[in-house]
C-alpha cells in the first residue's frame, strides 16, 4: 500500500470504529425514547420533555460540537504541528477559561430569565400559564447540563486531533442509560416525574464530564482552566468562532425552529416531530456524524500540509460512502416508516394515533436524509480551511429558508407537524447544493463525482432491495395488516429481521453485482 493511501485507510477504518460507537449510542438512544414515551405517550409532559431538552442541546452545538470544535480543531491541529507542547498545553488552558466562564455566566443568565427562554423556544408553551410554569421548572433543572456537555465535547474535540475518536463517540451511552434507568425505575414512583427526570439529564452530565479526566491526563492534555486573553492563537480563535456559531449548528437550528412551531400545533406535535426526528438521526448519527468526525482532522491535516491531492481524495470518497448510506437507508425508511415506529414505540401511553401521525413527518424527512448527511461531509471542507464565512452565508439563507417553509406547509397549507418536516428537507437541499457548488468552484469537487459507479450502485442496489422486499414481504400483506395485534417482542423481531435482511441484501448485489468493495471509501 502506498503512503498515500495509509492515512485513507486509518481515516476509513477510525469511521468505523466511531461508527461502532455512535450505533451503540443510538441503540441505548432508542431504548432511552421507547422509556420515556412509554412513561408519558404523546402527552403535553413529553412535549416539553422533549422541546426544553432540545433548548441546551442547541446552544452545546454552539458552544462545543458544532461552532466550537469547527473552530477550535484546525487551529489545535496547526498548533500541534508548528508550535511546541508548552504552546500547545497553554492554548487549550486559555480556551478552557474562556469556555468554562462564558458557559457560566451564560448558564445563570438563563436560569434567572427562564421564562423569557421559553417564550423565545417554545412560544406556544409560554402564552398557557400551565405549560409555561411546568417548563419553566424543568428548563431550570436541565439547562446546566449545557455547561457540563459542553466541556464533555470540548474534551472530545481534543481527543480527536490526537486521532482518538472511541471514548468521545461511546459517551453518549453513559447519557442515554441514565436516562433509562430514570424513566423505567425511578420516575414512575415519584409524584412528579417528569421532575425526576428531569433531574437525570443533569446527572448524566456529570457522570459523562467524569469520565473525560483519564484519558485527556493520558494524552498530557488535561486542561488547567485560565483566562488568558493574550495567548497569540487565541484572537485567531475568535476570528473563526463568530460566523462558526451558526454555520456549524445549522441542522440543529433548523430542527429548534421545527420544534417552535410545533409547539404552536396541536398537543402531540413535538413528540411526532421528535420520534421521527430521531429515526432520521440514527443514519445520520451512525455513519454521516462518524465519517465527519474523522473527516474534519482529516482535512485540517492536508490543509495544514498544503497537500491538496489528498484533502480532495479524502472530501471526494466520503461524499461518495454518505450517498451509498443514505440512498438505502431512504427507501427503508419511507417503506417500513409505520412499522418501524410502531415496533418501537406503540406501548404504554404512545398509541396507534400516535404511531401514524409520526410516521407523516417521518417520511418527509426522509427525502431529506441524503442532504442532512451530506452537510456533515461539505461542511467540514470549509472549516478545515478556516473558511466559517461560507458556510455561515448558507446557513443564514437555510434559517430564513426553513422559516417560510415552515410557516406555508404547516399552517397555510395545513400539514401541521409534517409540513414542518417537508420544510426542513427543502432547506437542506437547498443549502447542500449551494455548498456542493461553491467546492465545485474551488475546484474541491466535481460534478462527474455524481455519476461514479458507487453512486449507481447505490441507487440500484436499493430499487432490487425495495423490489425484492416489496413482493416477497408486501406492506399490504396480511401479516402486515395485523401488525397492531402483535406483541411488542415480536414487533421488534420481525422490523429487526426485516432490516438485517435488507441491510445484507443491499451490500451482496453492491459487492457481487456492482464490484463495490471497501476501498472505493478510504477517507
Amino acid at each position: 500500500m502506498s503512503a498515500n493511501k495509509e492515512p485513507s485507510e486509518q481515516n476509513f477504518l477510525s469511521s468505523i470504529k466511531v461508527s461502532f460507537w455512535t450505533f451503540s449510542s443510538r441503540i441505548f438512544g432508542l431504548l432511552r425514547d421507547i422509556s420515556t414515551t412509554n412513561l408519558f405517550g404523546a402527552s403535553l409532559y413529553h412535549d416539553i420533555f422533549v422541546v426544553v431538552l432540545r433548548i441546551p442541546n442547541l446552544f452545546r452545538r454552539f458552544f462545543a460540537e458544532g461552532a466550537f470544535n469547527q473552530a477550535f480543531v484546525p487551529i489545535l491541529s496547526d498548533i500541534e504541528k508548528t508550535k511546541d507542547p508548552k504552546q500547545v498545553k497553554d492554548f487549550i488552558d486559555s480556551l478552557a477559561g474562556i469556555l468554562i466562564s462564558t458557559l457560566f455566566v451564560f448558564t445563570i443568565i438563563c436560569l434567572l430569565f427562564a421564562p423569557f427562554v421559553i417564550f423565545i423556544f417554545a412560544p406556544g408553551f409560554y402564552f398557557d400559564s400551565e405549560k409555561q410554569d411546568l417548563a419553566v421548572n424543568v428548563l431550570r433543572i436541565m439547562f446546566p447540563y449545557l455547561a457540563l456537555i459542553s466541556l464533555v465535547a470540548f474534551a472530545a474535540g481534543i481527543q480527536n486531533t490526537h486521532s482518538r475518536f472511541s471514548l468521545p463517540a461511546a459517551t453518549p451511552i453513559i447519557f442515554n442509560l441514565t436516562l433509562i434507568i430514570f424513566a423505567l425505575l425511578i420516575a414512575p414512583r415519584m409524584s412528579t416525574p417528569l421532575i425526576s427526570l428531569s433531574w437525570g439529564v443533569f446527572l448524566a452530565g456529570v457522570l459523562q464530564l467524569i469520565i473525560q479526566f483519564a484519558p485527556l491526563k493520558a494524552i498530557d492534555r488535561l486542561p488547567v482552566p485560565k483566562v488568558n486573553l493574550n495567548n497569540s492563537d487565541i484572537p485567531r480563535f475568535f476570528k473563526l468562532i463568530v460566523p462558526a456559531v451558526l454555520a456549524g449548528g445549522v441542522t440543529q437550528i433548523n430542527l429548534l425552529i421545527d420544534t417552535i412551531f410545533a409547539s404552536l400545533l396541536e398537543t402531540g406535535s413535538p413528540t411526532w416531530l421528535y420520534i421521527s426526528d430521531r429515526l432520521i438521526q440514527f443514519p445520520l448519527g451512525i455513519f454521516a456524524i462518524a465519517i465527519g468526525t474523522v473527516l474534519l482532522p482529516s482535512l485540517s491535516r492536508s490543509a495544514a500540509n498544503k497537500d491538496n491531492s489528498q484533502f480532495k481524495a479524502s472530501l471526494d470518497n466520503s461524499f461518495r460512502l454518505v450517498i451509498f448510506i443514505a440512498i438505502p437507508s431512504l427507501i427503508g425508511l419511507i417503506y417500513f416508516a409505520e412499522p418501524i415506529i410502531a415496533s418501537l414505540f406503540y406501548r404504554g401511553e404512545f398509541s396507534e394515533f400516535d404511531v401514524i401521525k409520526s410516521s407523516y413527518s417521518l417520511v418527509f424527512f426522509c427525502y431529506g436524509l441524503p442532504f442532512f448527511m451530506l452537510m456533515k461531509v461539505l461542511t467540514p471542507a470549509f472549516f478545515s480551511r478556516q473558511d466559517t464565512k461560507t458556510p455561515f452565508y448558507v446557513a443564514l439563507f437555510s434559517l430564513f429558508l426553513n422559516a417560510i417553509l415552515n410557516y406555508i406547509f404547516a399552517f397555510k397549507l395545513g400539514y401541521g407537524h409534517a409540513g414542518l418536516a417537508i420544510g426542513s428537507s427543502l432547506a437542506v437541499l437547498a443549502s447542500s447544493c449551494i455548498l456542493f457548488f461553491v467546492l465545485m468552484k474551488q475546484n474541491l469537487l466535481s460534478l462527474s463525482i455524481i455519476f461514479h459507479k458507487t453512486n449507481f450502485a447505490a441507487i440500484f442496489s436499493s430499487l432490487i432491495m425495495f423490489f425484492a422486499f416489496d413482493y416477497f414481504v408486501g406492506i399490504d400483506s396480511e401479516w402486515m395488516s395485523k401488525f397492531y395485534e402483535y406483541s411488542g417482542l415480536v414487533r421488534i423481531s420481525l422490523v429487526t429481521v426485516i432490516v438485517i435482511l435488507s441491510c445484507l441484501f443491499y451490500f451482496f448485489i453492491s459487492k457481487w453485482v456492482f464490484r463495490v468493495s471497501n476501498k472505493d471509501f478510504y477517507l
